[in-house]
């Protein structure tokens, strides 16, 4: 039998599979036993109610899709009275996500969202804020640390850090959130990108720009995991084109404790069971005991140096 539990921070989970914020709602239920994830991560919610942004929103690729949603939220009432209620007739752990304007609101959400119920909250610090031209909190280490430094005073239980590949500097805002308390990271969301359609002239979504999901994204993705899950000590949680328990495993094998699944649960609303399925498959061909082992284990190529006289 293999052991898929694995260790975010101070909670303990069944397995490493869990929802990506926005792509995963209660409708699920209808789909899937729910108890088989390793956590249910809710959608990013606001403390007001936000209607998001206006249509085209969606804008489809091969292999990756663009969203420009506008995180529309029905409020903090809303969450703490219907939503907390509803997942918590299943057993794996509550992961609230939010978002907010400023380091202080972020804090005082935490402190409402903190006494829900819920195991942990995700703080979407990656969401582009196209008024400032993309730029979000997750941009700046130094904003990044002020957020989490407002949740983790207002709050006891864990806090997670939703990275922004946008950043240019990706490492140095990780190992600003873990200066702050941070205790785990969710590496990553969407990459800000753009598309225009030649027929009309307009851009494909009414923002202009969006976040760009899916397959095509997993290499980019991966490599910023790997190097943010080389930099800190606190747990790394892959995000980015996993749709299938292959890509999970890629995560865990770049030093990932566990990964979200996003764009695949809108086109195969069974994906996160089957990646499930399909590591615990894995591990029972190679004979591997404990998912956990995976973390971590990739193994570098044997490189001779040879002199040349040519440089390479």
């Amino acid at each position: 039998m293999v052991d898929l539990s694995v260790k975010v921070g101070g909670l303990t989970l069944a397995n490493p599979v869990m929802p990506a914020s926005g792509t995963f709602a209660d409708g699920n239920a209808r789909v899937f036993d729910l108890n088989c994830l390793g956590a249910i991560v809710t959608k990013t919610i606001t403390a007001d109610i936000r209607e998001g942004v206006p249509p085209p929103r969606v804008a489809e690729f091969k292999d990756a899709t663009l969203f420009s949603i506008g995180i529309p939220s029905k409020g903090a009432d809303y969450y703490v009275n219907t939503t907390v209620p509803f997942y918590q007739r299943y057993t794996p752990p509550i992961v609230g996500s939010i978002s907010a304007n400023s380091a202080a609101e972020f804090g005082e959400l935490a402190a409402r969202l903190g006494a829900s119920g819920i195991a942990a909250i995700e703080a979407n610090v990656s969401c582009p804020n196209l008024k400032k031209n993309g730029k979000a909190f997750g941009m700046d280490p130094e904003a990044t640390y002020q957020v989490v430094s407002a949740m983790k005073s207002s709050t006891r239980i864990p806090v997670w850090v939703k990275m922004t590949p946008n950043a240019g500097n990706m490492v140095e805002v990780a190992l600003a959130a873990q200066a702050a308390g941070a205790d785990a990271l969710v590496c990553s969301n969407a990459i800000l990108a753009m598309a225009i359609d030649v027929k009309t002239f307009k851009p494909r979504v009414a923002n202009v720009m969006g976040g760009l999901t899916g397959a095509a994204t997993k290499p980019i993705l991966l490599r910023m995991a790997y190097q943010c899950a080389e930099a800190v000590e606190i747990p790394v949680i892959g995000c980015g084109g996993i749709g299938s328990a292959e890509d999970a495993i890629e995560f865990m094998l770049a030093g990932c404790t566990a990964v979200q699944v996003g764009t695949a649960n809108f086109i195969t609303p069974t994906a996160m069971p089957r990646v499930i399925d399909g590591m615990r498959a894995f591990c029972e061909e190679r004979g591997i005991a404990r998912v956990a082992d995976l973390i971590g284990a990739m193994k570098r190529h044997e490189v001779v140096n040879l002199q040349k006289d040519y440089a390479l």
